[in-house]
């Protein structure tokens, strides 16, 4: 640059750009080379490098859940007690191991080289005592078996055995373990022999890993990189519309909870758009319909119960052995009051004496004159029955007195209590009815106008609160399926989708607790 020039920038405030830096250099390099490189290496790049058989595995969580617990020494205690109540729990924390073969080969059964015939690897926790493990993801459902196997799965003081699992390449497993003692962050060991391989730790890139700093040229280039790399993504991927891995196609009917009904639209909408050849439909009956429609007792002819999925607010009853649980999300749920009453919240001793018929008018609960109307689930609710569990504590409501929900019917029992079909019907007839009182699942009650949600002992329903379970009308929701889906079946794609896929975001929008989440998993694993 010459003397004039260099004056001419310097006079208005322009800086010299050094575009032959190290960190330009690099980026144009990469831009070229992506450029010339032809689409079949990327189909290369995507094959593992690794060569023979290889295990790794990696700490996902390790957080405290006692009410004393410190991170190492010198560092502040960390103060949430969950499981305060167990003996010898007040350090107690959990961990969530991930477990893989991330090699180029599969592993089979006769693979692990140790002289337990059942056993194939060993978690070692140091000073840590395992007081419990569950195992919550399978990347292949026909895993599962080998888990379900008596002592597959056993512990003594900090030292975990786990059974001889198959796993092709790329498959894996997680296990949610509650340990005592020791420290968060203490080492965690897996070990075990494997024919011509290994079991070593492995890594994944997260959200707490960050790039290096390049200078505003470099991220430039970069960029411009980026958006060429996505563009030949594109052409790979979509390139004969095919959908997206995970989908299958084929019909598939949910039925169960109406009032996570919401979510389940949301969920059979998301499905529908990405995977093309499925048809997913909701007909949400009540949960204990579901469960009976499920099992085959409701009296359909032909139906393929393969099929069907069935949701329900809480565990299904007893009685049903054929029917595989799988734990979906935390869902929070409401006591909600006729918009014109000034309550904002109840005593749970309150809510349970009116549920009984021992208090009738608002006026003994500091409200207007105004008699109590309560504005129930049908039997077949499993909205009523976590009501009657987490609030009621497993007390019966008042009988049925009314039809119309507004006078009593009989002279024989004091008190007003009506029962109606669905949620929906069920927030309808409080925000019209004067006095009322009802419960339902959150997000519908938030959507609902003309009823106001009360706090519970002053506890709203937040996520939080429904974390560290200080508001108790939560619980688990479940899906429930014939045995295990068959492998590629829309039912098992579906269930996928909801529990570990793109279906969460739809959970998460309808103001719940997805059970695959940092959050969500330690509040599932104990509901």
């Amino acid at each position: 640059m010459t003397a004039p020039a260099a004056r001419h920038r310097a006079a208005h405030g322009e800086r010299d750009v050094d575009w032959l830096s190290a960190d330009n250099i690099v980026a144009v390099l990469t831009a070229l080379l992506s450029a010339v490189v032809p689409p079949a290496v990327a189909v290369v790049y995507r094959r593992r490098v690794q060569r023979g058989r290889r295990i790794g595995y990696r700490v996902q969580m390790d957080t405290p859940i006692g009410s004393d617990h410190r991170h190492g020494p010198g560092q502040p205690s960390v103060r949430l007690g969950l499981f305060n109540d167990l003996p010898d729990m007040s350090d107690g924390t959990l961990v969530l191991l991930r477990v893989e073969n991330d090699g180029a080969e599969s592993i089979a059964e006769s693979d692990y080289t140790g002289r337990d015939t059942l056993h194939g690897l060993t978690v070692v926790f140091g000073d840590r005592i395992v007081r419990g493990a569950a195992l919550t993801q399978l990347s292949a459902e026909h895993l599962t078996e080998y888990f379900a196997t008596p002592g597959a799965m056993r512990h003594s003081a900090g030292t975990l055995h786990l059974p001889r699992v198959p796993l092709n390449p790329g498959q894996h497993f997680k296990l949610l373990v509650l340990l005592s003692g020791g420290r968060v962050g203490g080492a965690v060991r897996v070990t075990g022999g494997l024919r011509d391989g290994a079991v070593v730790p492995n890594r994944s890139t997260t959200f707490d890993d960050k790039p290096p700093v390049l200078s505003r040229p470099a991220r430039g280039i970069t960029a411009l990189l980026t958006a060429g790399v996505l563009i030949l993504a594109g052409v790979i991927v979509f390139s004969g519309h095919e959908p997206p891995m995970g989908c299958a196609t084929g019909d598939l009917t949910v039925v169960g909870s109406t009032a996570f009904s919401p979510v389940l639209h949301d969920l059979a909408d998301r499905y529908d758009r990405e995977c093309p050849g499925a048809s997913v439909q909701v007909d949400a009956e009540g949960s204990y319909e579901g469960i009976r429609e499920l099992a085959g007792e409701d009296g359909a002819a032909g139906q393929n119960r393969s099929a069907l999925i069935a949701f329900s607010d809480g565990p299904k009853p007893d009685g049903y052995p054929n029917l595989r649980e799988h734990r979906v999300a935390v869902a929070a749920f409401a006591v909600v009051v006729n918009g014109g009453l000034p309550v904002k919240s109840l005593t749970i001793d309150q809510i349970r004496r009116m549920y009984r018929g021992d208090i009738l008018d608002w006026s003994q609960v500091q409200g207007p004159r105004l008699p109590v109307r309560l504005i129930s689930r049908r039997a077949d609710s499993g909205t009523r029955e976590l009501f009657q569990r987490r609030v009621l504590d497993t007390r019966p409501e008042l009988t049925v007195t009314s039809r119309n929900c507004l006078t009593s019917d009989t002279r024989v029992v004091k008190g007003i209590r009506c029962e109606l079909k669905d949620t929906e019907e069920v927030l309808r007839t409080v925000a019209q009815t004067p006095g009322a009182i009802g419960y339902a699942e959150l997000r519908a009650a938030q959507d609902t106008k003309g009823v106001r949600i009360i706090g519970i002992d002053g506890r709203i329903p937040t996520t939080d609160t429904v974390r560290d379970r200080s508001y108790p009308f939560a619980d688990v929701e479940y899906a429930y399926t014939v045995g295990r889906p068959a492998e590629g079946s829309l039912t098992g794609a579906f269930l996928d989708f909801a529990l570990t896929g793109g279906g969460r975001e739809a959970i998460e929008a309808g103001g719940h607790l997805p059970c695959y989440s940092p959050e969500g998993l330690a509040r599932c694993a104990t509901p």
